[in-house]
Formats: structure tokens, sequence, C-alpha cells
């Protein structure tokens, strides 16, 4: 795996920050906390796709692809919360509670165990190739 400079991971982690940070004040009834959560996403989701699996493992490569739909669903969250907290579409109120209202929440579950499996998995397979050398 192509490993992240100083100041990519710092941005990640930041990121990362802002994720948590975000959902925690929307917990919290924060108007603020969806302008916090979609950037942090934004940093999040573009640091991770930065590294790049260039190896022959087939499972690696797999496994990158899971870690690139979850990036995905970290920015349908975040779209999710932003919609959730200015209701900017254009729909009916019984179209907003069915499609949209809090439904961030799942979307962000989802990416959040998806990740924490991809990334587990990516550092064994990752381990298993290094012994093999």
């Amino acid at each position: 795996m192509r490993q992240l400079t100083t100041l990519e991971s710092a941005l990640l982690l930041l990121g990362g920050l802002l994720m948590v940070v975000g959902s925690g004040a929307t917990v919290l009834l924060q108007p603020w906390a969806a302008y916090v959560f979609a950037p942090g996403a934004l940093l999040f989701a573009a640091m991770q796709m930065r590294q790049r699996y260039d190896g022959p493992n087939f499972v690696v490569r797999r496994l990158r692809r899971i870690v690139l739909l979850s990036d995905v669903l970290f920015l349908v969250a975040a779209l999710l919360l932003l919609a959730n907290s200015s209701h900017f579409l254009p729909i009916d109120y019984l179209s907003y509670l069915r499609y949209v209202h809090n439904n961030w929440i799942v979307v962000l579950l989802v990416a959040a165990i998806l990740q924490l499996y991809a990334g587990h998995r990516i550092a064994n397979e990752l381990e298993k190739e290094a012994k093999k050398r």
C-alpha cells in the first residue's frame, strides 16, 4: 500500500475528528453540526482515496474497493445530514420523513462497519504478504 505523507495523514485524522465532532454535535442538536461533518467526510474520503494498492493480491484489491464504497457512503451520509438540517430538497413533508429524516445515521453506520472490516482485513492480508517474502 502507498503510505500517506505526514500532511496527508494529518488531514485524514482531521477529517475523522471533524466527522466525530459533527455527528456528536448533531446528537446534541447543534445547528452547525452538519457544516462540520460534511468537510470532515470530504477530507477523510479524499485522503483515503489517495492511498493506492498496486500489488498482485486480489483480496487486498477487493478490500480496497470496499473502503472506497465506504468513503462514498460517508459522503452520502454528509449529504443526508445537510439535507436533514437545512431542508434544501424540494420534496413534500411525507417524502422527507420517509427518505431523508435521520437516515444519515443508517448510512454512517454501514460505512463505519465496512471501514472497520476492510481496515482490519487489509492489515492482516498485508502482514501475511510481508511474511511470504
